[in-house]
């Protein structure tokens, strides 16, 4: 098609032709690249109304995964590679026209050969593989999908907006939810990249699980568990964390951020975190992986206190993109909210935790090690020196997926282990993943399930949920309910807020 509109060029090619036509190829020469590497990541073609927005997160996120170096090698190698495509395929579209206005006779006869040959493999129906046919139009398709992509995410702006304020217990006073949780301490758990795959497919996930849940019962706990759909496949899991707390469908950057702005009204987006706060409790979140400010946890949220890296006393080393092991999170945490001091009464605390040792590229691994030897995390210095490479795991994929399942597998144990040592007898946590590992994890075609839990002490608690019909134990199987990750919180608020009919 470019060959045959230069022919039909007669006086000449115009100084414009390669700018017009090259740099349209070299953008959407970049989009191709960019949906290879989204879905081997995260299962999803780029969007080019929103994915921009990820640059900055993903070259923290290496920084902190593989050191900062690494990091800054990457974006200068994608920018200088970005800069490439779009330079070098205008002044190839240039050269290519030169050559066809000084040879039209020959470029005719190969115009006319590839016409036909075209034809005849797209009637044949000719692939060179499965997912490529030889007479492609893929080119044209791309392009055609982005201009959709983008005329979608704004209709869905509009969509989304008339969304966010229709709440069903955005009226309801706040004396008159969760009252069947009064005096409970409530944690809600996120560890990371613990998806369905985990459960079904690591042998060290299933040992812990099996593990646990026979700890826990020795210890008086009880528990049920199911799967959630989660907005987010492999990444981007603060997603998963809106949606469970606003009960909306955050699938995506814009609408995160629409979300978010509504903290600055005068009637925010109802959270979980705001309905504990609003029936007497003190809400705290917990992101260890997060250095700096971030006012959205008060502002929108409305969380009281936000422990980040910076605040909750950790002396020990990294451990990939983990700045701590989460056993000392839970350590922290459980010493500056939940220890009981001579003479100090205290708030129940509902608190959201990011567990986050699990997160890619799951090397190094921290081990448990006893209670009272955490401190303040010097003891893991000697852990961090002997223990496997990030560049060890990913010399193959199985390396890769052992990797994954020993990391989630010590979550797990880390938060039974915490479970069976506390002295909060009136502890409830709900306990879940985020979103599946990438890929290479997950394989091709994976669904966007996790697993989540409810774990007690006092009977009364899960027998609040009964008609939810979750399975007994950690680890729910194939026949176990599985809701939308947005249906979450409504369903929570009238399980455990009897006065408002739940």
């Amino acid at each position: 098609m470019f060959v045959a509109v230069l022919l039909a060029l007669r006086r000449g090619v115009p100084r414009w032709f390669p700018v017009a036509v090259g740099l349209p190829l070299g953008v959407l020469l970049t989009v191709r690249l960019l949906d290879v590497a989204l879905l081997a990541a995260f299962y999803r073609p780029f969007n080019p109304l929103t994915d921009w927005r990820y640059v900055g997160s993903a070259a923290e996120s290496l920084g902190e995964s593989s050191g900062a170096l690494t990091a800054v090698l990457a974006v200068v190698v994608a920018g200088l590679s970005l800069t490439g495509l779009l330079v070098l395929t205008p002044l190839a579209v240039g050269r290519v026209a030169r050559v066809v206005d000084r040879h039209r006779r020959p470029a005719l006869r190969a115009v006319v050969v590839a016409s036909v040959a075209w034809v005849l493999c797209a009637s044949s129906g000719l692939h060179t593989s499965s997912d490529l046919a030889v007479a492609s139009s893929s080119t044209a398709g791309l392009a055609a999908r982005e201009v959709t992509s983008v005329r979608e995410g704004l209709r869905d702006m509009e969509a989304f907006a008339a969304q966010i304020p229709v709440d069903s217990y955005g009226h309801v006073p706040p004396g008159d939810l969760l009252g069947a949780l009064r005096g409970k301490d409530v944690l809600v758990v996120f560890v990371e990249s613990y998806g369905r795959v985990a459960v079904e497919e690591s042998p060290e996930v299933a040992g812990a699980l099996t593990a646990g849940a026979s700890g826990l019962r020795s210890a008086g706990y009880t528990s049920r568990s199911a799967w959630l759909t989660s907005p987010t496949f492999g990444g981007i899991s603060w997603l998963a964390h809106s949606t469970l707390e606003s009960g909306l469908w955050v699938s995506s950057p814009q609408r995160y951020d629409q979300l978010l702005a509504t903290g600055s009204s005068d009637r925010p987006r109802l959270t979980l975190a705001r309905a504990f706060s609003g029936a007497g409790w003190r809400t705290v979140d917990v992101i260890p992986a997060n250095h700096r400010d971030w006012p959205e946890g008060k502002a929108f949220y409305g969380y009281e206190q936000v422990y980040d890296a910076r605040n909750l006393g950790y002396a020990g080393p990294d451990f990939g993109y983990a700045p701590m092991p989460d056993q000392y999170t839970l350590s922290a945490f459980d010493r500056l909210e939940l220890e009981r001091r001579p003479g100090r009464a205290r708030q129940p605390v509902m608190a959201e935790m990011d567990l986050v040792t699990s997160h890619v590229p799951w090397a190094p691994l921290p081990h448990v090690v006893d209670w009272p030897a955490v401190g303040d995390g010097s003891i893991y210095a000697a852990q961090a020196a002997k223990a496997t490479t990030p560049d060890t795991v990913w010399a193959s994929p199985r390396g890769v997926r052992t990797a994954y399942g020993q990391s989630v597998a010590y979550s797990l144990d880390s938060i039974v282990s915490f479970l069976r040592s506390t002295h909060d007898r009136n502890l409830v946590v709900v306990m879940l993943g985020d979103h599946q590992p990438v890929s290479i994890v997950s394989g091709d075609h994976a669904d966007h399930d996790v697993p989540v839990s409810v774990i007690a002490r006092d009977p009364a608690v899960l027998e609040h949920i009964a008609g939810w019909d979750w399975q007994a134990g950690l680890r729910p199987g194939p026949a176990a309910p599985v809701w939308p990750m947005d249906r979450f919180r409504d369903r929570f608020l009238s399980a455990y807020s009897p006065d408002n009919g739940g």
